[in-house]
């Protein structure tokens, strides 16, 4: 019987270092129905290193996608058939990464000028998890290419040749030459006119637009054009603007998560995580509780606190609710005053 998954209208992207295990886990006690991507997973580490180590989820995290880099078709079947095993519900195959080290690699957003062997690797990959999804994140084109023609040719290719029916597009030109990573995710221009005129011209397909979004509102508005919204950096500063999505934009009149409750889940996660002895210390799961308390009164204590080398020193996982009743105490100092 085939798993009945929310649509992909909200999802978190991958981002390198940032969506590990520990920070999908909060996400997930945020919002019940968004989609969370893994950071991206070279192929051959999972194929050829240890599975549990870059596989390793909670079960909670579902509806989860593993995001793979990779140009070997046999390589990425391979550590796709591995992830099917792990619960993920999706496999996407990385065509946007930019960086140097992933172009070294015959691999990210270099793969868009050679659409025969994405095809090739998408095809791998459903042979080898033929119950997930497979799916593919890429740019809009690569370098100075302005036509709107390369992506349609991109994704139309991709349609005919494989079974992929759905694209997250990164509404920007990824260039390969001349900019960091970073400056890949700012300087080339947005163009959201072209993501639309894809769904427009390709229905069949869901098309899901990531770039440079931050609001509620910008969220409904794309939700007019295409499928999906795919959220990055914003979703990591700040993650409780997912906090009312799942109101929002699935329909779920359930209430939202309080502050005091989402402490205390991550409190309890913490002991279970630490008493696991894996490795995990509390400075791998704090760091990305920093943005939580974004906008209250408490914030900056919160902060500094959760970011304090020898407050963290001892993983003592009671420095959660410390942190939360030093911001608890601000917001009452806030309310007298």
């Amino acid at each position: 019987m085939t798993k009945k998954l929310p649509p992909r209208r909200l999802s978190i992207a991958p981002m390198l270092d940032w969506t590990d295990r520990h920070y999908r886990y909060m996400a997930r006690q945020i919002s019940r129905h968004t989609w969370l991507y893994t950071e991206m997973i070279n192929a051959g580490a999972i194929v050829y290193g240890d599975p549990e180590r870059f596989l390793l989820k909670d079960e909670c995290e579902n509806p989860v996608a593993l995001q793979l880099g990779g140009s070997e078709p046999d390589l990425l079947a391979q550590a796709a058939q591995k992830a099917a095993a792990y619960g993920y519900d999706e496999i996407n195959l990385n065509c946007g990464c930019p960086s140097p080290r992933v172009q070294k690699g015959a691999f990210g957003a270099c793969l868009m000028g050679e659409v025969d062997l994405v095809s090739g690797c998408l095809n791998a990959m459903q042979d080898a998890a033929p119950d997930c999804d497979i799916t593919v994140k890429h740019r809009i084109g690569i370098d100075r290419q302005t036509d709107y023609q390369i992506v349609a040719d991109f994704v139309g290719t991709l349609r005919d040749k494989t079974a992929c029916r759905t694209y997250i597009v990164h509404a920007r030109n990824a260039w390969l030459d001349g900019l960091s990573p970073k400056e890949n995710r700012d300087i080339p221009p947005l163009k959201y006119d072209y993501v639309y005129r894809l769904k427009h011209e390709f229905p069949d397909l869901e098309i899901i637009i990531n770039g440079g979004i931050k609001t509620n509102a910008e969220i409904a508005e794309h939700l007019r054009h295409v499928d999906g919204v795919m959220i990055g950096r914003e979703a990591y500063h700040n993650p409780m603007i997912m906090r009312n999505w799942d109101n929002l934009f699935y329909g779920d009149m359930q209430p939202e998560i309080a502050y005091d409750e989402l402490v205390q889940r991550l409190y309890a996660y913490a002991q279970t995580q630490l008493a696991a002895n894996r490795g995990t210390i509390l400075r791998h799961m704090a760091r990305h509780y920093l943005g939580l308390m974004h906008g209250l009164h408490g914030a900056k204590v919160w902060r500094r606190m959760l970011s304090d080398a020898d407050l963290l020193k001892d993983s003592r996982p009671e420095l959660l609710l410390e942190a939360w009743a030093a911001v608890e105490r601000g917001l009452q100092e806030e309310s007298l005053s």
